[in-house]
């Protein structure tokens, strides 16, 4: 008797599909590309083109409370146990906002995010990851992704924006919190309280962080942002502290991915490393193939604003769309051979970072944190292997239906 293959409902949601997704994902594409998930609660998104018409079009498919909608289902009696959840996504930020509102809110980040100010971090950079790797040493033992992938982006982005160390733990706690109830549309009520506890509290931390800053300017980047909104009236104390907020979350675990990802996964293709022991001028494509084919994020939603048809399918206003960005940057339309990982790649047209107006406004510092730390400990650490057969994907964790990430063993 044929063995009956099990639908895409049965398998999107196990830990299975999350430890590999790819062969349920290149089906999906080839056989239903823009998909209805009871289980998600959303439309799946899984071919190159049709991401790229949301990244796009955003008259049809907004950022604006997209996360908010996520108590939607709740009812209105239950959805009053989560005001700051609500008051927090129903703000608009630089990730939560459509244009006008976006353009003039990113025209103010991105003056002073830019590439100077990443340029200045790379010698802090530097020698936090010398730090971290001269622990490893000490030690005699470690692992990449616990003991350099994970405290790194936490410590640049509390410098950059001036949070003290002694506070630095909490920026973690409250990223995996907020972050637990993303990438379905029905979240369990346990995750939606971690995410309404952690904003009730990173909310006054930030704001009391603003009103210090308004006192006692310092050279770290809250400052300026405080003295551009000042200054030109540009972005709200409400919008600021939202942003600020996307900032602390997305500078983290993004990060961490990335760099945890690509470094297992020239791991695990020898050939690819000793091209990049040979030729160090490779590193700059190897970790654009990295991104490619390990993406950091591998799921982000779009509301639709208003009825449109995408791929055949007529998709209704108020109904959820998740860009499956790990499907996209394996479609064969757009990459030969996609599912070999070849740093040597050319034309790597990858959208791990977003596309155009939502492209990540903290891409220029993960693209300057992750070959810092790869290259030092490809040099530093020669010994390094997997510990493994398989890369040891987090599935367990609840951001893993978000993010693409290596278990952090604490």
């Amino acid at each position: 008797m044929q063995a009956v293959s099990p639908s895409f409902e049965e398998i999107i949601v196990t830990p299975g599909f999350l430890a590999d997704p790819y062969p349920v994902l290149r089906r999906m594409r080839e056989e239903a590309p823009v998909y209805w998930s009871d289980a998600i609660g959303g439309w799946l998104l899984t071919r190159y083109d049709d991401v790229m018409v949301t990244f796009k079009d955003t008259a049809h498919f907004s950022n604006e409370n997209r996360l908010g909608k996520a108590i939607a289902y709740l009812g209105d009696e239950r959805q009053n146990l989560y005001p700051a959840f609500a008051a927090h996504f129903a703000t608009k930020s630089l990730l939560h906002s459509d244009p006008p509102d976006h353009t003039r809110m990113r025209s103010l980040i991105a003056k002073e995010f830019n590439a100077k100010v990443v340029e200045q971090m790379k010698p802090a950079i530097q020698d936090a990851v010398d730090r971290l790797i001269d622990a490893m040493i000490a030690k005699g033992a470690g692992d990449i992704v616990t003991d350099l992938a994970a405290p790194l982006p936490i410590s640049v982005i509390a410098q950059i924006l001036g949070v003290p160390p002694s506070d630095r733990h909490l920026f973690k706690i409250w990223t995996d919190d907020i972050l637990a109830f993303q990438g379905v549309n029905k979240p369990s009520e346990s995750d939606l309280l971690r995410a309404e506890r952690a904003i009730s509290e990173i909310r006054p931390y930030i704001r009391d962080m603003v009103i210090e800053r308004r006192k006692r300017p310092s050279a770290d980047l809250v400052s300026k942002f405080v003295a551009a909104e000042h200054e030109t009236g540009q972005i709200s104390e409400t919008e600021l502290i939202s942003t600020l907020v996307t900032l602390f979350v997305a500078g983290q675990e993004t990060t961490l991915s990335f760099i945890a990802n690509t470094m297992d996964t020239l791991l695990r293709h020898p050939d690819q490393l000793d091209l990049l022991r040979r030729d160090p001028s490779l590193i700059s494509p190897a970790l654009e193939e990295g991104l490619r084919f390990e993406s950091p994020v591998s799921r982000q939603p779009r509301l639709v604003k208003e009825d449109v048809e995408l791929g055949s399918k007529r998709l209704s206003k108020g109904e959820m769309v998740f860009q499956m960005i790990n499907a996209a940057n394996r479609d064969p339309a757009w990459f030969d051979d996609s599912d070999r990982f070849d740093i040597r790649r050319a034309n790597n047209k990858h959208i791990a970072f977003g596309h155009g107006i939502h492209f990540c406004v903290g891409a220029l510092l993960a693209r300057a944190e992750a070959p810092i730390a790869i290259q030092t400990a490809i040099s530093r650490l020669p010994g390094l292997q997997p510990v493994s057969d398989r890369p040891d994907w987090d599935v367990e964790k609840r951001n893993s239906r978000v993010l693409r990430s290596l278990k952090v063993h604490c």
